[in-house]
């Protein structure tokens, strides 16, 4: 009996984390004849959550697994792509198309979207803090706030939308960086003085690791601040400031205060690290204030995932689909200067772009060819370098 609440690699790829319908539906085109039905199918999202005017994909490489021995088809957008819910005309945009009998791969429908829904959630808010604060530190603290098994994804679609680190050893393992933390109230708690906590913390610990010390426990987070740098002195990194939003009062003036008292002793050098409630509508402040690096939680961790959809637009070769979806197969072509997109019937040709006059590259590229994956997937570290790039030429709200 399986101890922890959740499904192995082999459910995953028998389709057994699908919805019931599916099933049933695979049952009756079985028994009908349809089975072997050749249709194109497109991935789409609907307005993206707080009205987002882009996402960041993430969940490609997982797709990948998922559809490897299966025999359909599959284009997709690289991940770590920019996406829109709608083209420069109003389009809807699809970032994934797959190609096959829809007998062989209804029954993935559910475990598809599930790969790309939240981890595109995550990542997009990722990419967002990321624009807001510039280049000061982020790194993600939330996987205490979700199920553990969901700890890898959490942290490395964390990293992709442009965190700098991660708190997991799951996460960071996954990535191929070192695991990023400071230490637990219960570490300072269980010495029972702070300053024999750091002190323990510092003897102890490979000096590789950052010294960044926990000022909120007992006292006042200045009076902590100031006794932290005077215990520690040149080997204090930073001073991280993780007060319960009931104790806070006005957080960026704390920031403040606790900057102002560090410079005035000569602790320049040592940063304010800020966790605890950090999220979109407060980090610009709190950074303003003088909050060097972030640590952020539930904020990250439970971010709305983003509601793709996978829809029939081809059915052997002639156009359909529902009512609310455009039919046919198409590429998504956008521009390399201003990231304009254009979705066009897959065989128009090449435009140029409508916004700018650039040249317009294609978005959806071969991911799986008859169940052999034929995309290089990149790791981590080059998907993050690509959604920075993007994010060079993106801003948070766009007219």
């Amino acid at each position: 009996m399986r101890r922890f609440h959740y499904v192995s690699d082999e459910e995953i790829k028998n389709g057994e984390t699908t919805d019931i319908y599916f099933v049933r539906t695979k049952e009756v085109l079985e028994a009908k004849g349809l089975e072997k039905k050749h249709v194109i199918a497109e991935v789409t999202s609907g307005e993206l959550p707080g009205k987002w005017p882009w996402g960041i994909l993430c969940g490609i490489e997982e797709e990948a697994s998922l559809f490897e021995g299966i025999p359909v088809d599959v284009y997709a957008m690289p991940e770590g792509s920019m996406f829109r819910p709608e083209d420069y005309y109003g389009n809807r945009e699809p970032v994934m198309r797959i190609e096959g009998s829809y007998g062989k791969f209804c029954i993935y429908e559910t475990p598809m979207l599930g790969l790309i829904c939240q981890a595109s959630g995550i990542a997009t808010r990722a990419a967002r803090l990321r624009k807001i604060v510039g280049d000061k530190t982020l790194i993600s603290f939330g996987i205490r706030r979700m199920h553990p098994a969901l700890s890898p994804m959490i942290d490395r679609a964390a990293y992709i939308g442009g965190f700098d680190g991660v708190s997991s050893l799951s996460g960071a393992k996954l990535i191929g960086v070192k695991p990023a933390g400071t230490m637990p109230h219960a570490l300072i708690i269980v010495f029972g003085d702070q300053v024999k906590a750091w002190k323990a913390f510092d003897e102890v610990i490979s000096p590789e690791v950052p010294r960044v010390a926990l000022v909120d426990t007992y006292s006042d987070e200045k009076m902590e601040a100031i006794m932290a740098a005077e215990a520690l002195k040149n080997r204090l990194d930073a001073v991280r400031l993780d007060t319960p939003l009931s104790r806070r009062g006005n957080f960026a003036e704390l920031i403040r205060e606790v900057r102002w008292e560090l410079n005035l002793r000569g602790f320049t050098h040592v940063k304010i690290f800020v966790s605890g409630g950090v999220n979109e509508k407060n980090i610009l402040e709190l950074s303003q204030a003088g909050a060097d690096a972030f640590g952020v939680g539930t904020w990250l961790s439970s971010a709305s995932t983003i509601d793709f959809a996978l829809d029939i637009v081809e059915m052997d070769g002639k156009p359909c689909a529902k009512r609310g979806k455009l039919g046919g197969r198409k590429q998504v072509w956008r521009c390399e200067k201003c990231l304009t997109d254009v979705v066009l019937p897959f065989n128009k040709p090449k435009p140029k772009c409508p916004k700018c006059g650039g040249e317009m590259k294609s978005m959806l590229k071969p991911l799986i060819k008859n169940g052999k994956i034929v995309m290089k997937l990149p790791k981590p570290k080059e998907i993050r370098s690509y959604v920075l790039q993007q994010l060079e030429k993106l801003s948070i709200n766009e007219e």
